[in-house]
């Protein structure tokens, strides 16, 4: 129900054990520093490696806490999407109408830019997938950490629109567990697991688990789902070591099973007559390292290592694609002794395989060896100026250097960040329309440039008391965006391809984030403007990015007590989208979407919630049609969600705590 914190505190970096800490460890802030008797949030950022706290980053990182974690798994205890979907900034989009597939744009740039990590690793593939936003409980994490704008001077060419970093929980002193149960009106339920205990000395471990599924609905009886169905498994262990000079390493595996169904429903036909079902399983393995040893020197070593293998077997009607994704990742790193200038400097290598036993034709393995710098300056106590810069050979689209420049000013209780950045994208063929349509209309690329951006955002915050208020305006350009382009649409011969497109597609924006605390209440608001545009494809003038809301703005209001409970109350507007190849309509309507949410303790370590989504009911079917006349071109059978398709969905549920919390 929080959004994201990213007022004045906003930052965050990938170390082995840095981690949020409780609220009663919280310091605060010396006298005569304008913040007398403030209490601040002690917030260790991972995603940026200088282990600098969130208020002292100069890179904008936003912190998602876990308390804010807790009140999202409440709502939506199968993935990841409710975390990132109020955070300002921040749009899930739904990629496949058929699947529910969705991806994460930041300022308005499109999914396929944002790097998912996972403690830093890229467990989830060089470019996750759509679907993988869906299939990762939020259940063992103890915070989210958001990058926004070009980070691929620390993360290479995935990383060109920003970084979602999910940190993991960290075992306590004593060994703690939690189970929660939960189902919804639409027929789906959850239940998961989190287990963690101290082994022997330095020694520490966690599992996680969880079971998900969800019926496939049919809403408006067109005989399309609008509501996938899926069941899905995960398992995850972890590992933790820390040894009395310094040294510490962290290892996990995971496993991840799912088979997902939507698209026509059995016996029912599409508007050309034909059954159009569409499935997806899915099978993923992966496994990782992250670890530092303190050297006599006085810097620091570290390793990080992943591999990931994921298989699929998609139905899109009669066509059936059989594929696997592999990822392997190193890298090795040296970094200095804390001081007024710090540095790191690394090499990383790694590689991204596809392969399709349906169409050869498109498997590809990229590999990109990088070096990297990382340098930041304390100039004085309330300034930092932080450089760093990525040079990747890859095998595709040559050498590319991805620099990245920052500044931090703090004359308390003002904050100021200004950053530039410019990276890569290495394009594949798995943008929006091929991910939820599948390659059987796709030719075979040729003749793709590297997309390369330059982003830059300016940012002013304060803070006193109660009160913080935070504004940033940003802006990005992007050079060679690859996009889809019909070939042929004569008779059956239907066909499109990738390419690059002339000029600039442009993004400009505005967020202003603010929040009010008192007592135990707390109030948060949010606003973000984009103007997202791009040149047409005829060759000639500019439109707007489909799909990108102009206007968006949030309001949430929580009281919360730990020995109680907690009661929360939000609302969203999202304004009118540009839609495009849409018969209906050529913008989308505006809409707001009210949410209340309840948890009590009704026992030692039991409480009850009840959560309420979409209260005004909400739902695309109810102004327009799902299903198009006739099949596109790329092969969809549906227009684009730009409103929610699942409508009013009460869930509710019990979690049980058991040890330390």
């Amino acid at each position: 129900m929080a959004i994201a914190a990213a007022l004045t505190g906003a930052g965050t970096a990938p170390d082995v054990h840095a981690q949020a800490q409780p609220e009663e460890a919280r310091p605060q802030e010396e006298a005569g520093d304008g913040h007398e008797g403030e209490e601040l949030d002690e917030v260790v950022v991972q995603a940026t490696r200088t282990r600098r706290r969130v208020q002292d980053e100069p890179i904008r990182v936003d912190v998602i806490t876990r308390e804010e974690v807790e009140e999202k798994l409440l709502m939506r205890p199968g993935n990841i999407a409710m975390i990132l979907s109020e955070t300002g900034g921040v749009r899930v989009q739904t990629t496949s109408t058929a699947l529910g597939a969705a991806n994460v744009r930041v300022w308005g740039l499109r999914g396929r830019y944002t790097q998912l990590l996972a403690d830093g690793l890229p467990l989830y593939g060089g470019q996750a997938s759509s679907i993988g936003l869906l299939q990762i409980p939020p259940t063992d994490l103890g915070q989210v950490e958001v990058i926004k704008g070009a980070a691929s001077a620390l993360y290479g060419p995935s990383a060109l629109g920003g970084v979602i970093n999910l940190v993991s929980r960290r075992p306590g002193e004593a060994p703690q567990a939690e189970l929660l149960l939960n189902a919804t009106t639409q027929n789906g339920q959850d239940a998961t697991a989190y287990g963690a205990a101290p082994l022997t000395e330095g020694w520490s471990a966690s599992l996680t688990g969880g079971a998900h599924r969800q019926s496939r609905r049919d809403l408006d009886d067109d005989g399309w789902a609008d509501i996938p169905g899926y069941g899905r498994l995960t398992l995850r262990p972890r590992l933790f070591w820390e040894g009395e000079s310094g040294a510490r390493a962290f290892f996990t595996a995971g496993s991840m099973h799912e088979d997902r169904n939507g698209g026509a429903l059995q016996g029912r036909t599409v508007p050309d007559g034909s059954g159009h079902q569409q499935q997806q399983d899915s099978r993923r393995l992966d496994a990782g390292i992250v670890a530092e040893v303190p050297l006599a020197a006085g810097g620091t070593a570290g390793v990080r290592a992943s591999a990931m293998t994921q298989a699929h077997r998609h139905r899109f009607g009669e066509v059936v694609e059989d594929d696997r994704h592999n990822t392997l990742f190193a890298e090795v790193s040296y970094a200095s002794a804390p001081g007024a200038t710090t540095w790191l400097a690394g090499l990383a290598l790694q590689s991204d395989a596809y392969t399709s036993d349906t169409f050869p034709a498109f498997d590809y393995t990229h590999t990109a060896p990088a070096a990297f710098v990382q340098v930041e300056h304390e100039v004085r106590d309330d300034l930092i100026l932080a450089a760093s810069a990525r040079v990747d050979a890859h095998s595709e689209y040559g050498a590319k250097l991805s620099p990245r420049l920052s500044l931090l000013y703090r004359p308390r209780p003002w904050m100021f960040r200004a950053s530039l950045g410019r990276g890569f994208y290495a394009p594949t063929p798995f943008v929006e329309e091929i991910e939820a349509a599948g390659l059987s209309r796709l030719q075979p690329l040729s003749g793709l440039e590297a997309e390369v951006a330059t982003t830059a955002s300016l940012e002013g915050g304060y803070a006193r008391g109660p009160v913080e208020a935070n504004v940033t305006l940003f802006a990005s350009g992007i050079e060679d965006a690859v996009r889809i382009q019909e070939v042929n649409a004569s008779g059956g011969s239907a066909r499109v391809r990738l390419a690059n497109t002339a000029g600039l597609t442009r993004t400009r924006g505005m967020e202003l984030l603010t929040r009010y605390r008192w007592d135990d209440f707390t109030v948060t608001g949010s606003y973000v403007y984009i103007d997202a545009n791009e040149p047409a494809l005829s060759g000639s003038g500019r439109g707007a990015i489909p799909l990108t809301p102009r206007h968006t703005a949030g309001l949430v209001a929580m009281w919360e007590q730990h020995d109680r409970g907690r009661i929360g109350l939000e609302a969203y507007y999202t304004g009118q989208q540009e839609l495009e190849d849409n018969p209906y309509r050529s913008e989308s309507r505006p809409y707001v979407e009210l949410g209340a949410l309840a948890e009590f303790n009704i026992g030692r370590g039991v409480s009850v919630f009840l959560n309420l989504e979409n209260l005004l009911d909400v739902r695309q079917t109810k102004y327009d049609p799902l299903l198009l006349p006739r099949r596109a071109v790329d092969g969809r059978w549906t227009v684009d969600t730009w409103a929610p398709l699942e409508g009013f969905v009460a869930n509710g549920g019990v979690r049980v705590r058991f040890g330390a919390r």
